[in-house]
């Protein structure tokens, strides 16, 4: 039986210092190479003494980082993999969740990988008063993503938030501006930034592998059952239903929702398309080296079931820059792959093309016959139906974030960088629900001459609850 004791605490306004503030900059291969080498992935490398060096020379660079968990569900046991990875660099102190059966089961877990005692709290709130804790990491559902990042922020912390960092467009612009007021490190976490195949991959593309590439196709694939017709019920004795919505207007609780498919409720999730999309159009953004479009088309519908799901489950998005084109294709029920993966990047170039996983990646002539290829050794999460994506590219996403707080060291995903995918897959969305195409502001990413679109970028809050920067 667990001796965990499970904390619950009353609505409190969390504050604390900030440090000064820090710019956000994209990392470069020869900065990353170095960051591989700070954390031990490179057996030889200037790099790693120069590291070793600068971590001495830093006030209490040699202590451990400690990180309180947010949102235990599923991705959240990717955190405490690669927090237990990074152990001697890394301290869980806290856990939180709003559901303590979730809590509990989940605290006990942390005690035995980290062998530490941890305190586990339903209401995160508590955490952020807690002095001994230096980052809150959040793997909650998605319309709390930046509501808590920023008031971790606020409070004094560091963030590490999952995809999507941001509900909506205007949440994703509340969060720039908090990292920008704060100086916090905020790191997203789309993990395959921190790919070290990926890297070099996208750097050989960018010095010219396949010619001018013009075309990035990304896919996503899975077998998705119905979720049914909820019932209202009553909220369990374990959940704290009013916390779980937080800054989402008010419902009544559904024997549906908790604690996975609240992702095809509008309330509170954002859909396939920044639940898993955004990973993939990450990648693909990057590797065209391109930001705002100046168009965004999504088409598909709800087309397998009838249910209480409010999204699609099929759906084409084209994102359209005036000499290149990027696309999603998004397939959650059927799971047929496309060149034999579930997910994945497919740059097309004058001279070739590149397929990119999590996996590796192959090389193709204009003859389609494969010239190079590279898999991943190791643990890495390949299917499109693994939920909780423990694997090699967190760990080092993570490294990466320590580093960052240790040393000043760039960031993979910073929230400026990261939050131009999320918004191109929020607008995809927007796109779908309108029913028409977007003309966008190529250089602010804003929705131009549709008032009714551009409305649908900020979202409605339960009063009292709104994030504020």
């Amino acid at each position: 039986m667990s001796d965990t004791r499970v904390q619950t605490i009353a609505p409190v306004k969390s504050a604390g210092p900030a440090d000064p503030p820090q710019q956000e900059t994209s990392v470069t291969r020869r900065q990353f190479v170095g960051a591989l080498a700070a954390v031990g992935v490179l057996s030889a490398s200037p790099a790693r003494s120069w590291a070793a060096r600068s971590y001495a020379a830093i006030a209490g660079a040699n202590e451990r980082v400690n990180f309180a968990v947010a949102g235990l569900n599923s991705r959240g046991y990717a955190h405490l993999s690669s927090l237990q990875a990074n152990r001697k660099d890394a301290r869980i102190t806290h856990v939180c969740d709003v559901d303590t059966t979730i809590l509990e089961k989940f605290a006990d877990q942390t005690k035995e990988a980290m062998n530490e005692p941890v305190q586990a709290v339903q209401d995160f709130r508590r955490a952020l008063d807690a002095k001994d804790v230096d980052v809150l990491t959040i793997a909650t559902p998605d319309h709390w993503h930046a509501p808590m990042a920023i008031l971790a922020m606020q409070a004094g912390k560091h963030v590490y938030v999952e995809k999507p960092c941001s509900y909506d467009p205007h949440e994703g612009l509340l969060l720039i501006e908090a990292v920008s007021k704060t100086g916090k490190v905020c790191q997203m976490g789309s993990q395959q930034r921190s790919s070290p195949h990926t890297i070099e991959i996208v750097g050989r593309i960018h010095d010219g592998l396949i010619g001018r590439p013009y075309w990035a196709e990304t896919w996503y694939a899975n077998h998705r059952q119905p979720i049914g017709t909820g019932k209202e019920i009553a909220v369990p004795a374990t959940l704290d239903w009013d916390l779980w919505q937080g800054p989402a207007p008010r419902t009544a609780y559904k024997s549906n929702v908790h604690p996975y498919n609240w992702h095809w409720f509008e309330r509170w999730g954002t859909g396939e398309t920044l639940n898993n999309g955004t990973h993939e159009v990450d990648v693909a953004r990057w590797a065209l080296d391109v930001g705002w479009p100046d168009r965004v088309v999504a088409t598909g519908g709800r087309y397998t079931a009838k249910d209480d799901w409010q999204f699609y489950d099929t759906l084409d998005v084209s994102i359209n820059y005036p000499d290149k084109l990027l696309t999603w294709k998004c397939d959650c029920c059927s799971g047929k792959t496309t060149y034999g993966r579930d997910r994945g990047v497919a740059i097309h170039g004058e001279k070739g093309t590149v397929i990119i996983d999590r996996a590796g990646y192959e090389i193709y002539d204009r003859q389609d016959k494969r010239t190079d290829q590279y898999t991943v050794s190791g643990h890495a999460a390949t299917s499109a139906s693994d939920l909780m994506g423990a694997d090699s590219m967190t760990d080092l996403h993570f490294a990466n974030m320590i580093d960052a707080i240790r040393t000043g060291s760039p960031l993979h995903q910073p929230i400026t960088q990261g939050n131009v995918a999320v918004t191109l897959m929020q607008l995809a969305n927007i796109s779908y629900f309108t029913g028409r195409g977007l003309h966008i502001d190529a250089t602010n990413g804003s929705i131009q001459n549709d008032q009714q679109a551009e409305a649908m970028t900020r979202r409605s809050y339960e009063k009292g609850w709104e994030p504020k920067v």
